[in-house]
This record gives C-alpha cells, structure tokens and sequence, in this order.
C-alpha cells in the first residue's frame, strides 16, 4: 500500500505541473469568467444556462488535461525505458497500474475543484441580476430572496461537480488502460469516441433480432453507460426544496417540479457505486494488457 501512495504522490505532483495542464486550467477558468459575466437572454433561465455550460466546460476540460497526464505517466514512461527503472524496484504491476490511475484522477479532482469554485463564484455573482434583484439592497425581503437563490443553484451544482467527477474518473480509467498500449495519438480521439459512445447508450433499446440482442448487450456492458453521471434534470433544471428557503413546500401542499437533497445525494451513491465497479472492469483489462507489454519501449 506505501508504494502505491509513493507512485500515487508522484503522479498527481507530475500531472499537475505540466504546462498544458496549467494552461487549460487557465484558459478554463477564463472562459468560466467570461461566461458568467455575460447575460444568456433566456427570460429568468440564465443561471440555469450558464449551470449548464459550466459544467460541459468543467468536464470537457478536465477529462482533455486527465488524457494528457494518462499517456505521460504510462505510455511514455514504457516507451523512453523509465518503466523499467521503476519495475526493477520490488514493486508489482498492479501497483503501478493503480498508483497511476489514483494519481491521475487526484489531479482530475483538482481540476474539477479549481473549475467548480470558479462557476461558484459566477453562479454567486450573477444571481441577483439574473434574478433581477438589487444585490446592494438593504431590504431584508431581498437579500432573504438573493441568499435562498444561490443557496438552492448551489445546493444542485455541487453533486453535479462529484458526478462528473465520477465520470470523469470512468473515462480516466479506460485512458489508462489503453495507454499500457498506445500513445497519445490513440488514446485521446480513442477516449472521445467512447465519451461519445458511451453518452448515445442510453437510447439503444432491445431489438427483436436474436442475433442482434448478444451484440446490444455486449456494446452495453463494455461501453460505460455515461447517463448515470448525468443528473442534470434534477439539479439544473429542477428547483431543489431547501428547508428555511422560498423553495420548501408549504405544510399541506404538493409540488410535484422540486427534488430533495436527499434524493439527489441518493442518486449520487448509486451512480458512484457504478462507477466503481466499471473503474475495476476498465482496470483490470488493462492490468492484463500491461502484464503482457515489454517494458523496453519500441526497442522491447
């Protein structure tokens, strides 16, 4: 376990200062900023819109810097011949294989957390206006208004962070994997597509065709069912029913448009659990895929 903490600090140390790890970073935080600075004229909708786009900027550009941190930490190692420097150590594969991943997605995280406080604070400036309320006002009514607004946005952007976290840390493990194998070139358009794949699953549906039922459940079981990660209906769209706010129903009232943290956080676990149990499937394909690689590079 030590080694794997050791080969687990050093990837998330390698991972994040590489330039264009911090260059992405930056320009993700600009683009955060501007956006929250421009109105969506979408009629009362545009902290909801601007939830919306932060959240693709979020995973767009930490899943781009997670990709890049996969083919240095494995795939150059092995082809430059520092992977047998470190296999000479007595440490096994798999403790590299996985000290890598966690190192990786511990720099995914990081990502995800400079981006998210970044909307934060947008979602936070923005909402009186977007609200059209006074944010300097000195009325009690007002600022009760403005505090309940950014306390339910927030009370849904937050689990909304974790879940594409939770997805991210899905693709990363496929990066990982392939990257036992293939470079950069590969890896990033290989992970796109599968990001692309893995979003479209959810409307494949069972076919009448006996022949084509194994062929569905295969491209469902191997291509990550990415709709778990998006909750976004319930906390982007829907208003979150928050105790002491406007947004808590009236004793004796049913308001069927609102969901509870309690549901949202459920929904959370669940989807966390199934990331966990494909992060294992992605891994250990590439564990067999890294035991069978020569570690002497192209020369290997």
């Amino acid at each position: 376990m030590y080694r794997t903490l050791v080969i687990l600090r050093h990837t998330f140390i390698e991972s994040i200062i590489q330039p264009i790890y911090l260059l992405l970073l930056g320009l993700g935080a600009t683009m955060l900023i501007v956006f929250g600075l421009l109105p969506f004229f979408t009629l009362g909708e545009d902290t909801v819109m601007f939830k919306a786009v932060a959240l693709d900027m979020v995973l767009l550009i930490s899943l781009i810097v997670t990709l890049f941190a996969t083919s240095k930490s494995i795939y150059d190692e092995i082809e430059d011949r520092t992977m047998l420097t470190l296999m000479s150590k007595p440490v096994g594969r798999w403790e590299v294989l996985v000290g890598k991943y966690l190192g990786i997605i511990a720099a995914g995280l990081l990502a995800v957390l400079v981006l998210g406080t970044v909307a934060e604070i947008a979602i936070w400036y923005r909402i009186p206006s977007d609200y059209m309320l006074r944010a300097w006002t000195m009325d009690d009514r007002e600022i009760k208004q403005i505090w309940d607004y950014r306390m339910m946005h927030l009370a849904g952007f937050v689990p909304s962070l974790l879940l594409v976290w939770l997805e991210l840390s899905v693709l990363a493990a496929i990066g990982v994997a392939l990257s036992t194998r293939f470079s950069l070139v590969f890896n990033l358009p290989a992970v796109i597509i599968i990001y692309i794949a893995g979003n479209l699953t959810r409307f494949l549906s069972t076919p009448e065709s006996p022949f084509m039922k194994p062929v569905v459940w295969i491209v469902k079981t191997v291509v990550p069912y990415l709709a778990t990660f998006d909750l976004r209906n319930k906390t982007i769209y829907h208003a979150i029913a928050l105790r002491d706010t406007q947004f808590w129903p009236r004793p004796g009232t049913i308001q069927q448009d609102i969901v509870y943290p309690g549901q949202i956080w459920a929904y959370v676990g669940i989807a966390a659990l199934y990331g966990i149990a494909y992060t294992i499937f992605a891994l250990s394909a590439g564990m067999w895929l890294f035991k069978t690689r020569e570690l002497g590079g192209a020369e290997g």
